[in-house]
């Protein structure tokens, strides 16, 4: 009789001898080839959750396949420890975001190790230790020298609840990607980078295994169009500048333009308003401050504006064109400024009737008459009251349209994009202090490598102002210019927290190199990564920032590729109660609990086990008893005696084909990450051998053979249940140390096969045959079958189709 399986026992054994052997660590001076396999670290939030596991979990069970591969293996983990949430704490609870960040540390490393995972702790990465943001802050400056990082006046998102700017790309249907209060706008002077300069190159996806829809996803962000840039004349007396650009797809309806829109935030809103029209126009200015970029654009807002009282001139037709202000138009996009064509814009036709405007035809459909519109035309047609091009195929006139202005000097083609450049500023105190100084003589300097890290200072008040803390901190402000010695201001705003994360992988090759961000040589050695797991959710901001951080790298001859992941594969979710799980649903499910009961390797078995990895499924607290179960009859199968009894060459060739199966379908499943199919080809693998010792109808020797592959098939999932049934097998120490099962082709072939039979296409009947039948065997077999002799005796034969291994169709007629 077995030792009864004691799960929390075992594991707490073997997660203390793993980390005093260090049987983990990981080094570069392996003749086996490498293998990086990284997963998203997760933010400092305090607990970990089943979800958080179900990020992790699955993707060590990969990393440790590998590992049994053969590859020299990379798994490591951190903590993305600046942001938010740790200075709210800070704010509600009176306690230091530091402390809170590092206290919630201690807890989710412990959790993590609880997880039996491959993770060499001594390449741990914390992004607010300052050997870390360190040189976060001297990557900062290597962008500054090379015209990535700038400042300058933005308009942008607020949170005011949160008190902090947003990039785009954190507002979620205008709402803050955190706590969901409405974004509204506001004009900050900000922290740019230029991400704008990488937007074709982040369009593209070459030499990557990424997944279709996140690169839809970033192609869509970033939104490169190809249109015209077109100049529109201006005359008036108390402004210096003389045209308006716009930038238009729709070259070919410039001769419609009956008004022209700019964005309420356009610099040349004050200065074109006539007096007449001021009151209003401020009122709509101040009004639309109130509006996220998302709302603007909705859809579903009525389109609605203000008259400026200032006319334009379309240089085409030289007449004069009423220029509005009207929300839908972003001062961010283009040139903030659009040319209205009702005729054919469903927007502006629905904008031109509300207000009375014009509405001209220059694209006539087949079949108009020359009659008013009901609606705007945007079909293909042919030009029309658009002078020298009347009769164009309207979609040959938008080059013809735009080679004419260019000759005029009227106007270009160009390329437009969706996408703006990152706004990384944030008036927060827990961030990485940007490493700028304001000098009054020399304008923004740089601090020399020698003072880096600029450390956050402990003391700081934490009050809902919206402003940094670190601008009341007179001994943090208060500085020399690095330059020419003169007094000066340090910057108080801190780093976006995104920045961090875009170059965490590169740390973790040489976590403790002082001489840079990373040792060159080791860098080179494990990256790129290999297999980059995470969700989904972070396609347009985390995944979107890394590449464009690492293509800026290669091009300062920093490192010498130019994507940070060969391979992403995105998690799906764990629900809970039908809902995705969230402390402020109140719907977690806490690990610790189910660790602490019936053991890790049972939970990490169910969440291989609940559904597709990328599709997640529901958590169900009762399907932990079933995997227990399972991996108790594990347990007894390994350990009980196994006694022969009417041992048969059929038999042993059935253990042997089975064995080998189970290892080909395992090795696969793996390899695509089919994790849940994995877990029940073991499952019916363990009931099989079960039969099998039951029956006694094998040598003891092959039954203990195919345990033992069982046993390693399964290490990945369940570690420390197998490291023990290795070690009580007498096989020595580490089963994680031993090869990868590989299997026979010719052993796992089936001896029969069935073979459908159909008539034009129609299932008639199945043959079991050899597994090794000839294809004019199976033709033969199928037209003798006494099933089959009715549908076809007396009828002439136009083809027998055979697809080896599957199937016979005989065609009659």
């Amino acid at each position: 009789m077995a030792d009864k399986y004691n799960a929390v026992e075992i594991e707490k054994k073997w997660q203390a001898k793993w980390e005093s052997d260090k049987l983990y660590a990981v080094t570069e001076n392996s003749p086996k080839p490498k293998w990086y396999a990284l997963t998203m670290f997760p933010y400092t939030s305090g607990d970990l959750h089943i979800g958080h596991w179900y990020a992790m979990a699955p993707s060590d069970v990969f990393a440790r396949f590998k590992r049994f591969q053969g590859f020299n293996v990379l798994h490591p983990m951190g903590f993305d420890a600046f942001g938010l949430p740790a200075e709210n704490a800070a704010i509600k609870y009176g306690i230091h975001p530091k402390k809170w960040t590092l206290q919630n540390i201690d807890n989710m490393r412990k959790q993590l190790k609880s997880m039996g995972s491959i993770y060499d702790w001594d390449r741990e990465v914390i992004t607010c230790d300052p050997n870390y943001y360190k040189w976060t802050q001297w990557f900062f400056i290597k962008l500054f020298e090379k015209g990535l990082a700038y400042r300058t006046k933005a308009a942008v998102n607020w949170c005011p609840k949160c008190q902090v700017v947003l990039a785009n790309e954190q507002v979620e249907s205008g709402k803050c990607w955190r706590c969901e209060t409405d974004v509204t706008r506001r004009n900050l002077d900000q922290w740019m980078f230029r991400i704008t300069a990488y937007a074709d190159e982040l369009m593209e996806h070459k030499d990557i295994d990424w997944p279709e829809r996140i690169q839809i996803m970033q192609k869509n962000w970033v939104g490169k169009s190809y249109g015209t840039e077109i100049s529109f004349g201006l005359e008036h007396q108390s402004v210096a500048e003389k045209e308006i650009k716009v930038f238009t797809t729709r070259a070919d309806t410039i001769y419609g333009v009956t008004f022209m829109v700019l964005a309420p935030e356009h610099p040349l809103v004050n200065k074109i308003t006539t007096s007449a029209q001021k009151k209003l126009v401020d009122e709509y200015v101040a009004r639309t401050r109130k509006f996220t970029e998302i709302e603007r654009l909705s859809t579903e807002k009525e389109k609605d504006g203000v008259f400026t009282g200032a006319y334009a001139i379309n240089r085409l037709t030289g007449e004069k064109v009423p220029i509005w202000i009207a929300d839908y138009v972003l001062v961010s996009y283009g040139f903030g400024a659009v040319m209205g064509v009702p005729a054919h814009d469903e927007r502006d036709f629905a904008f031109a009737q509300k207000y009375g405007i014009a509405i001209k035809v220059v694209i006539a459909a087949p079949d108009w008459d020359g009659k008013e519109l009901t609606q705007a035309y945007i079909a293909p047609g042919k030009m029309v009251n658009s002078a020298q091009f009347n009769g164009l195929d309207n979609e040959k006139g938008i080059d013809a349209v735009a080679a004419y202005l260019e000759t005029k000097g009227w106007g270009k083609k160009t390329v437009n994009y969706k996408m703006r450049d990152w706004l990384i500023s944030r008036q927060r105190y827990w961030g990485a202090p940007i490493p700028m100084v304001h000098c009054p003589k020399c304008g923004i300097v740089p601090l020399p490598e020698s003072e880096l890290p600029l450390l956050l200072p402990e003391e700081a008040e934490f009050l809902p102002t919206g402003e940094s803390p670190l601008k009341y901190n007179e001994k943090f402000v208060n500085t020399t210019c690095p330059k020419c010695g003169g007094p000066a201001k340090r910057e108080t705003d801190t780093i976006d927290g995104f920045m961090c994360s875009s170059w965490y992988f590169l740390r973790y090759c040489s976590p403790h190199y002082k001489d840079g961000p990373f040792d060159p040589e080791k860098m080179q050695y494990w990256s790129p990564v290999d297999m980059y797991t995470g969700g989904a959710e972070h396609a347009v901001m985390h995944l979107l920032y890394a590449r464009f951080f690492t293509k800026a790298l290669r091009d300062m001859g920093i490192i010498p590729f130019g994507e940070p992941f060969k391979k992403l594969f995105n998690q799906g979710t764990v629900m809970s109660q039908g809902q995705k799980m969230s402390k402020s649903k109140g719907n977690v499910v806490n690990p610790d609990d189910f660790v602490n009961t019936v053991g890790v390797d049972t939970v990490r078995a169910y969440m291989m086990f609940l559904g597709p990895w990328e599709q997640g499924g529901e958590w169900f607290d009762t399907g932990m008893s079933g995997i227990n179960r399972w991996l108790n009859r594990v347990w007894n199968l390994a350990l009980e005696d196994y006694q022969p009894k009417a041992v048969s060459d059929t038999a042993t060739r059935e253990l042997l084909r089975v064995t080998h199966q189970t290892i080909r379908k395992v090795s696969e499943d793996m390899e695509r990450l089919r994790l849940n199919t994995m877990i029940s080809a073991l499952m019916e693998l363990t009931n099989y051998l079960m039969k099998v010792k039951e029956a006694g109808s094998v040598a003891a020797a092959d039954f203990q053979s195919a345990v033992k592959s069982m046993i390693v098939l399964l290490a990945p999932t369940a570690p420390h249940l197998t490291e023990e049934l290795w070690e009580k097998l007498g096989y020595g120490y580490s089963i994680h140390n031993t090869a990868w099962p590989k299997w026979d082709e010719t052993l796992a072939r089936e001896d029969e096969i069935t073979l459908v039979v159909q008539v034009n296409g129609k299932l008639r009947d199945r043959i079991n045959v050899p597994a090794n039948i000839t294809e004019a065997t199976a033709r033969e077999l199928a037209q003798h079958n006494d099933k089959i002799k009715p549908f076809i005796e007396g009828k002439q034969l136009i083809n027998v189709i055979y697809v080896p291994g599957r199937l016979v169709n005989i065609v009659v007629k």
